[in-house]
This record gives structure tokens, C-alpha cells and sequence, in this order.
């Protein structure tokens, strides 16, 4: 099970950081990763983080927002600098737990809202 916190309402330019927590160990996952989905568009891809420590950007983050990973905590973090009005959606963490090459564990969601 995978719990996302730290979502909120900011003005552009602002920071959010969020929180995954898993429930298990995240040392066997191979694959966790950060997506989010705004009203009325399709679910993108924000940041993939590999267990080797690899870490893939969707191209409008990318310079501003750093995902990492902390096994020890079972947690994975998605810390968002200079925000703009169109980061706001859902954003779900996602981890590839039995190991398949897809998401088959997915967390709530939590909201962004980026005001100007």
C-alpha cells in the first residue's frame, strides 16, 4: 500500500514537497515512480526512479522538480521548485512491486493546486 501526503495550494513560483510512504519494503522494488493527472487530460509520467538508482523526467519538470528515494524510510519524495499554474492535478505515486515491468500498486493521490 502506498500513502502520498504533502499536497496543497501554492502560488507560482512556490514549493511543494511531496511524500510516498509504502507500506513494505521498498528494497525489492525495481521501479517506483511519480505521475499526475490535471481535470480533463490524460495521466503523465513526472519522474521514474529505478532501484539502481536511475531517475527519468517528463520533459516539463524536468530543471525544476528532483525525485529521490529512501529505502531505509520506505518512502519516496517529489520535491517541486518554481511551480506554475499548469503542475496542478493529482499526483500519484506508483511502484512496480511484483516486478513486471508495470505499476501494479498505486497510491490515492494527493492535490496540487498552483494558483497564480
Amino acid at each position: 500500500q502506498l500513502v502520498e501526503s504533502g499536497g496543497g495550494s501554492v502560488q507560482a513560483g512556490g514549493s511543494l514537497r511531496l511524500s510516498c510512504t509504502a507500506s513494505a519494503s521498498l528494497y525489492g522494488i525495481i521501479m517506483m515512480s511519480w505521475f499526475r493527472q490535471a481535470p480533463g487530460k490524460q495521466r503523465e509520467l513526472v519522474a521514474l526512479m529505478t532501484q539502481g538508482g536511475a531517475i527519468n523526467y517528463g520533459e516539463s519538470v524536468k530543471g525544476r522538480f528532483t525525485a529521490s528515494r529512501d529505502n531505509a524510510k520506505d518512502t519516496v519524495y517529489l520535491q517541486m521548485n518554481n511551480l506554475r499554474p499548469d503542475d496542478t492535478g493529482v499526483y500519484y505515486c506508483a511502484a512496480d512491486i511484483l516486478a513486471t515491468g508495470t505499476y501494479d500498486d498505486w497510491g490515492q493521490g494527493t492535490q496540487v493546486t498552483v494558483s497564480l
